[in-house]
């Protein structure tokens, strides 16, 4: 895995949300942005981790993020995700890899003893200038705000 590191600028990548509209990463240039790549909709870690968001995002607004959740999803389990657990911000269905593959996040992974491909769960914090500020490889589901306001 080829992940960002500290100091890279934000890829110029355009990825639809869950509502089919087109996001494009650069737009987010002048505003702190957060990217959170979680591996699958509507699993435990990934919706403790996106509730946990959702519970403080008034606090990271506060505080001048934008957030972005990523997963290699569809539209539609983005849209059923975003909806069922009232996610005020956007999921890019990244079902192309383009995201996941531009931030280094798509490797092997082991679980149960076995050994596969897949997305890790890593956060990104792009300051005002689109370059990448901290990474957050150790994510607390449960209290994944609080590390994104260290």
């Amino acid at each position: 895995m080829n992940t960002l590191k500290i100091g890279d600028p934000i890829p110029e990548i355009t990825v639809n949300d869950e509502s089919g509209h087109a996001v494009n990463l650069t737009d987010f240039k002048g505003k702190k942005l957060v990217v959170f790549f979680y591996p699958k909709a509507n699993t435990p870690g990934c919706t403790a981790e996106a509730c946990n968001l959702r519970d403080h995002y008034k606090e990271l607004l506060n505080h001048g993020y934008a957030l972005l959740g990523v997963s290699a999803d569809s539209e539609t389990k983005q849209a059923n995700f975003k909806k069922k657990f009232d996610f005020p911000f956007p999921l890019l269905a990244d079902v192309d890899k383009k995201v996941i593959e531009a931030f280094g996040v798509w490797g092997e992974k082991k679980f149960m003893g076995k050994t596969y491909d897949g997305i890790h769960r890593k956060t990104f914090i792009f300051n005002t200038d689109g370059r990448v500020e901290r990474v957050i490889d150790k994510v607390k589901t449960k209290d994944h705000a609080a590390q994104i306001m260290e």
